[in-house]
């Protein structure tokens, strides 16, 4: 490759269809937890489920992809990322199926629950083959961004194509994901490339990722599983048991964290080595991501439940209504890239911030009866902000971590993502019951003004928090051992480009 397509981060034909495969793999994520949003009260009145068993619909996929992402993304790194992508996809494939097939709510939440999983392992494994095969620099960025656009376009089409499917048949909301799964698997095989054999000491990378270390951290791997499986399950279920309960979980899946951090520190070969939170850079942006996540779904949540509950829309016309929020879609791999190439991804970052606090804002003095039109400076917005944040943050969480832990550092991306989403979703819920205290339209509409208060705060924290990286050039090798990530995100803020390996 030229020197002059390193600079502008041009991609060659073949790692072209290697980024094609994990973006279909990406979007295949984001529309199938869109279409099953879409699909709940078709399934509801098709299998006879109560609320609860309908909302365990739900929360076995987010238990199952929030609880093992850390496990998925370290196991890429062990046994490596290419074998973790499409063993974890073919399973995917699998359980999406049968639960088309479902006929009872536990085997619809089983299937849930193990496709949860399964994504958990393939999301981390995809992301970590691309930061692996693509050098850091623009050419990474590039395909970063382009990753980013494609898991948001998934999410948006998804409320779409969720809600046409839904009116032939429920179970084509899970049976459509598995041609696409079937498309994704053979492209996988045909373009990304296996890992080279590994030496006699047990070295190599590239996209297979099994290092030098092959044992396996199992207390490691138990402790922080259980923990972040109950941390999540606590949140997640807030809003529907008692606050006993709840915090009984969640004191429960600290005491595990804690127990991880031990064994972590007392490990030979740990499972999530803690040296890797010295880089602020890392830090820092999955801190964002957790709070720009809990914002972003927090407020849709909210604005469906306006939509639908109070102003009576149907499915479709409510998709529809949102769909303008996919417009980072299209921002993501052509806007976004030139912004980072001149501003550096911190301030990219603080503006999509900023912006999102501005959406979740506008959106406050909603009425009963606010026309489209009304409502569309909010979603436009948020559009944007979407954009700039989500690849950025992508691009800090990972940029400056060895090779060997690309996996746990897009385990880490994601789990906060996950984790957020689940906080953002049931803080809003218990604000929003909280705040109504009838089923009066006047009453539904406090209820909807009061919780729009949580994705503002939760923005405007992230924004708090992305400004640290706004600081100018300083070292922070003197804090980081030989070898460990050095935090680069002080550079990117003064609008320079990574430096090449």
């Amino acid at each position: 490759m030229t020197s002059r397509q390193t600079a502008s981060g041009a991609l060659r034909g073949r790692e072209w269809g290697v980024l094609l495969v994990l973006c279909g793999a990406i979007f295949l994520e984001g529309i199938d937890v869109a279409m099953l949003n879409v699909a709940l009260p078709s399934i509801r009145a098709d299998l006879g489920l109560s609320t609860g068993s309908l909302q365990w619909v739900m929360s076995a996929y987010v238990l199952g992809y929030g609880g093992f992402m850390l496990l998925g993304g370290r196991a890429a790194d062990l046994f490596g990322r290419r074998r973790m992508f499409v063993g974890w996809l073919a399973v995917f494939l699998l359980f999406s199926g049968l639960g088309g097939f479902a006929t009872e709510g536990w085997t619809l939440i089983v299937a849930r629950f193990v496709t949860g999983v399964a994504a958990a392992f393939m999301t981390p494994a995809g992301l970590s083959i691309i930061t692996t095969g693509f050098e850091e620099g623009p050419r990474r960025d590039k395909a970063l961004l382009f990753y980013a656009g494609t898991s948001a376009a998934g999410f948006s089409i998804g409320l779409v194509v969720g809600g046409l499917l839904t009116a032939v048949d429920w179970r084509w909301v899970f049976f459509a994901p598995v041609v696409l799964s079937a498309l994704i698997l053979v492209a996988a095989l045909a373009f990304v490339p296996k890992p080279p054999r590994p030496g006699r000491a047990g070295t190599g990378t590239g996209t297979g990722g099994a290092g030098a270390r092959q044992s396996v951290d199992l207390a490691g791997g138990v402790t922080v599983t259980a923990a972040v499986v109950l941390l999540v399950l606590g949140v997640e279920r807030a809003t529907h048991t008692s606050l006993a309960w709840t915090a009984g979980t969640i004191g429960a899946g600290l005491a595990f964290l804690a127990a991880f951090v031990a064994v972590e520190r007392r490990s030979a070969s740990p499972l999530v080595r803690l040296g890797i939170f010295r880089s602020g850079a890392l830090v820092r942006a999955n801190l964002s991501g957790l709070l720009f996540s809990a914002g972003f779904f927090g407020f849709q949540f909210l604005v469906v439940l306006y939509l639908q509950e109070l102003r009576d829309w149907s499915t479709l016309q409510t998709s529809f209504a949102m769909i303008v929020i996919g417009i980072d879609a299209v921002l993501s791999p052509l806007l976004t890239p030139r912004l980072v190439a001149r501003f550096g991804n911190a301030r990219v970052i603080f503006g999509g911030l900023l912006l999102a606090a501005l959406a979740y804002a506008l959106f406050l003095p909603v009425g009963a009866d606010w026309t489209y039109p009304a409502m569309f400076p909010s979603l436009i917005v948020l559009g944007l902000a979407f954009s700039l944040a989500y690849g950025p943050l992508t691009i800090v969480a990972t940029e400056g971590v060895k090779e060997e832990e690309q996996g746990l550092a897009g385990g880490l991306l994601y789990t906060s993502f996950q984790f957020g989403a689940a906080l953002g979703l049931s803080t809003v819920t218990a604000v929003n019951v909280a705040a109504t205290t009838s089923t009066s339209p006047a009453a539904l509409l406090d209820g909807y003004r009061a919780a729009l208060w949580v994705p503002l705060a939760a923005a405007l924290l992230a924004t708090l928090v992305g400004a640290f990286g706004l600081r100018g050039r300083r070292s922070d090798g003197a804090a980081v051992s030989p070898g460990e990530p050095v935090d680069r995100g002080a550079d990117r803020g003064r609008g320079q480009l990574p430096v090449s390996h």
